[in-house]
């Protein structure tokens, strides 16, 4: 079994390992918006009744006109987590699912992921036997891939790949019998970077998003899978029934329908907070999305370790010591603590 990875939040460890209690501690570990949404009303038939059929369809139709997918459905999952593990399953050891009517055979399991990245994609085939090709650049994914993975807007540096590059990556690996995952976890905040309008012409490509991050609501673990029909009826198939709770589809529901514009502004003002104390600091930004802030700094080790002793908890990176990933701060306040706390690093 190989290492867990190192993902943002932790803040229970962050505090026993340097005093105070998690609820006293400033997350800026995550990507998630520290401005959740209000809860809409969730009938009570949702938290006792098994998650109704009625629900699950609403869920789907919501999130089809949310993310413009025409006439796919999106699968509600719970969480993108959950079928990032289930990417095995569509391409076996010599295997691909879903090419055609068959499965077909190829000659080989390689596996590609634009790195560096969201480290769980590449963990997930290793685990499963897959050799895995961590490249830096969409032109080094050749015919002998059988699966390609782009997180699209990318975590941790933000880079963009444009829609026309991910098209034609799509049509080369169709060609070759392979699958293109783009993952859009970031995308909300600029939809028009995705490509769920245009995946119903693309019959080999699996959109993940997810709808905890965004919105706030992370704890709901809840995402979307947008695919062609008999892919997702095999995601379906695997998670098993009732994957997804009553509430969270319920919410998801409503949320998808509502004026999300005064969320895209929120995120925005706090990115522009966040930008300001850490240029303020002296700080390089040197990537990231509306929800993040990605620094190239020498010292970022010794900024690491002396905001955790101002009980500030941001993320570290083990194969690239020198960046710190910044989330959002929730409000003015939490920008004054962060510039105040940066502002007594020693330099």
């Amino acid at each position: 079994m190989s290492a867990p990875i190192v993902h943002g939040g932790g803040i229970t460890a962050a505090a026993a390992a340097f005093g105070g209690s998690p609820e006293d501690w400033l997350d800026l570990s995550t990507g998630i918006n520290p401005c959740p949404v209000a809860l809409p009303d969730i009938p009570a038939r949702a938290w006792y009744r098994l998650p109704d059929r009625h629900l699950f369809d609403e869920a789907r139709r919501a999130a089809r006109d949310y993310y413009g997918s025409g006439e796919i459905l999106p699968l509600p999952v719970p969480g993108t987590q959950s079928v990032i593990q289930l990417l095995p399953r569509l391409v076996e050891a010599g295997r691909l699912v879903g090419v055609t009517d068959n499965r077909v055979a190829v000659t080989d399991n390689r596996v590609a992921v634009v790195t560096p990245t969201y480290g769980e994609y590449a963990r997930a085939f290793a685990s499963a036997g897959f050799a895995v090709d961590a490249v830096d650049d969409i032109a080094a994914i050749g015919a002998g891939h059988r699966l390609a993975v782009v997180v699209n807007p990318n975590n941790p540096d933000g880079l963009i790949w444009p829609a026309e590059t991910l098209i034609a990556l799509h049509d080369r690996m169709m060609a070759a019998g392979g699958f293109l995952v783009v993952d859009e976890a970031f995308g909300d905040t600029d939809p028009a970077l995705s490509l769920a309008s245009r995946a119903p012409q693309l019959s080999n490509l699996v959109i993940f998003r997810s709808f905890g991050k965004f919105f706030g609501l992370a704890g709901l673990r809840l995402g979307f899978a947008i695919a062609r029909a008999d892919i997702l009826a095999l995601f379906e198939d695997w998670l098993g029934p009732w994957a997804v709770s009553g509430p969270a589809l319920s919410i998801a529901g409503s949320l998808l329908r509502s004026e999300v514009s005064p969320i895209r502004g929120r995120i925005n003002e706090r990115c522009g907070g966040l930008h300001g104390v850490l240029k303020g600091a002296g700080l390089q930004i040197s990537g990231g999305t509306a929800l993040f802030t990605l620094v190239a700094d020498a010292r970022a080790g010794d900024i690491y370790t002396h905001l955790c002793r101002h009980h500030i908890l941001v993320r570290k990176f083990d194969y690239a010591p020198e960046w710190l990933r910044f989330g959002l701060p929730p409000d003015p306040a939490a920008d004054r603590r962060l510039g105040e706390a940066l502002q007594r690093f020693e330099r």
